[in-house]
């Protein structure tokens, strides 16, 4: 008797995105700052409208929605939801901050954080969030803000438009806003150290050195998913909004011209890299198995 043959069918592959805009943060997390901006409503909604037509599950998440429960609870479902072969593309477009670091090894580090409507978002937050996805997972995150160690103590570029604003909470307010919640931003590293496994020195090199930093995170050391992060702008520098986009997504639309961009991710970052003033020039990273992610063309679930 001859014998069935078997069938087997490879699972298809699904993708979730999350896509946060904020045009204001709450006066009462801030210290009274309210940090207007104009565009970064329409840079989620146009980041959404991509992944909609890509044919991913999306949450949007505007200004007073983008809370940190429900940033952290969004990114959650995914990493509980999502597997080997899946994709999550993240979206970010708001202010950047900074806090002082309490869990590395130097005393005058700062953490970067998005700037949240009712609260900062640490960075070590979402290297810990994002490093809970599984093994296989492919992340690609684009970040139109301001969020890197050296920036504020950089010189204040000139703006190129009376229009444009650069998406980076006031060193001044920063302060002010870290000594009003200090026990709050202090308790949240020290509970992503101790989640990690220990002590989370020097979060803030790890997407640009992760192949050869000597100072990894335990954080960095589990990290299994692969990651692509395009960011706003370099560290001297500050990320611009706009009327209608921020010069980031702005170009990042034009690049990816209503799907008929080809080539892959490194090329999409250097051609958007080009469209952009010397002033602002977004940054590539990677972090943890992202080799063959790269080669891939954006948004490709």
């Amino acid at each position: 008797m001859a014998s069935k043959a078997t069938v087997t069918t490879q699972k298809k592959a699904q993708a979730h995105s999350l896509h946060i805009g904020l045009n204001e943060v709450s006066a009462a997390a801030y210290a009274g700052w309210t940090g207007p901006l104009a565009a970064c409503e329409f840079d989620a909604h146009d980041m959404a409208a991509i992944a909609g037509l890509q044919g991913m599950k999306s949450t949007l998440l505007l200004t007073k929605k983008g809370t940190r429960a429900n940033v952290l609870s969004a990114i959650r479902r995914s990493a509980k939801a999502l597997a080997p072969g899946d994709l999550f593309f993240l979206s970010y477009s708001g202010h950047g901050g900074q806090v002082p670091d309490v869990s590395g090894e130097e005393a005058d580090k700062l953490d970067e954080t998005w700037c949240l409507f009712d609260g900062q978002l640490i960075d070590d937050e979402l290297y810990f969030e994002l490093s809970r996805f599984k093994a296989g997972v492919r992340i690609l995150v684009l970040s139109d803000s301001c969020h890197s160690g050296s920036v504020v103590r950089a010189a204040r570029p000139a703006p190129g438009t009376p229009e444009q604003r650069p998406k980076i909470m006031p060193p001044a307010v920063g302060m002010r806003v870290y000594t009003a919640h200090k026990a709050f931003y202090d308790k949240l590293q020290q509970e992503v150290a101790k989640a990690a496994g220990g002590t989370v020195s020097d979060p803030d090199t790890a997407l640009a050195q992760v192949a050869v930093s000597g100072r990894l995170t335990a954080i960095v050391k589990q990290f299994q998913p692969s990651v692509v992060l395009v960011s706003g702008c370099q560290d001297n520098q500050f990320s611009m909004d706009g009327n209608h986009n921020g010069a980031f997504t702005e170009q990042v639309l034009q690049v990816w011209n209503n799907g008929g961009f080809k080539g892959n991710h490194a090329v999409f970052h250097a051609k958007v890299r080009a469209g952009l003033p010397p002033t602002q020039s977004p940054n590539l990273f990677t972090l943890g198995p992202a080799a063959a992610f790269l080669k891939q063309t954006p948004f490709t679930i």
